[in-house]
């Protein structure tokens, strides 16, 4: 709600992908702004966006050109139907157990086209991130409308392993009370990563550790990885 597009550095490195197939899924999708945008810019191939919030979709549908389905990879059965699978705003990092980590990468594989290629980030769990997620830290956000919301991290100590538990607060002007957000992400360092995309059937083809395509280094703040159906 209060991250508009023109403020993610993601964007333009998922853009350029998504404009280089001519059929593309979104997980994860959100208000739909990357979908939006490559409409925008011209694609005139399929494009589908996934999201389990109907709040979400119903801001998405703002554009009746794009396919939006509300659900989660457990509930949609593709068969090799995209060129381009993105899973963008660090949505990959929601995979927790083993089990749904591995069962969401099997549908992603299955929904690829024989040599279609899945592009997502995560955070380099080498950086600790986390540790700067404080109230001290805490960060303004204004949306398109020019509402400014107030964010406040709470990571719930210690953090053992690679799963960071955290709380974040919202508060803006124009609510009664501050709403609250409990989250769960995982940490994957890139040699796990790579285990679990080869058993999926995935073969690394590119990683990046910023969105300038810089190489991947133990102090990158991303794992920005594009896998490829083998």
């Amino acid at each position: 709600m209060f991250c508009p597009p023109e403020r993610r550095d993601d964007f333009s490195f998922y853009l350029r992908l998504v404009m280089s197939a001519e059929t593309v899924l979104d997980v994860g999708c959100g208000t739909g702004a990357l979908l939006h945008r490559a409409r925008e810019a011209g694609h005139s191939g399929r494009l589908c966006g996934l999201d389990p919030a109907s709040g979400m979709l119903n801001q998405a549908r703002k554009r009746s050109d794009i396919e939006w389905i509300l659900g989660d990879l457990a509930s949609v059965g593709w068969d090799q139907g995209f060129d381009m699978i993105v899973m963008t705003g660090h949505a990959f990092q929601v995979f927790v157990v083993v089990d749904d980590l591995c069962a969401s990468l099997a549908a992603i594989r299955s929904a690829l086209t024989d040599g279609g290629r899945f592009a997502f980030e995560t955070r380099n769990p080498l950086v600790r991130a986390w540790e700067r997620w404080t109230p001290d830290n805490a960060v303004e956000i204004t949306n398109a409308a020019g509402a400014v919301a107030r964010m406040e991290h709470e990571v719930e100590t210690p953090v053992e392993g690679d799963v960071v538990r955290f709380i974040v607060t919202f508060t803006t002007p124009g609510w009664d009370r501050p709403q609250v957000s409990r989250s769960t992400l995982r940490f994957l360092d890139a040699d796990s990563l790579s285990v679990f995309l080869s058993a999926a059937g995935l073969a690394i083809e590119e990683q990046f550790g910023d969105w300038t395509r810089h190489p991947l280094t133990y102090t990158s703040p991303e794992i920005i990885t594009i896998a490829r159906r083998g």
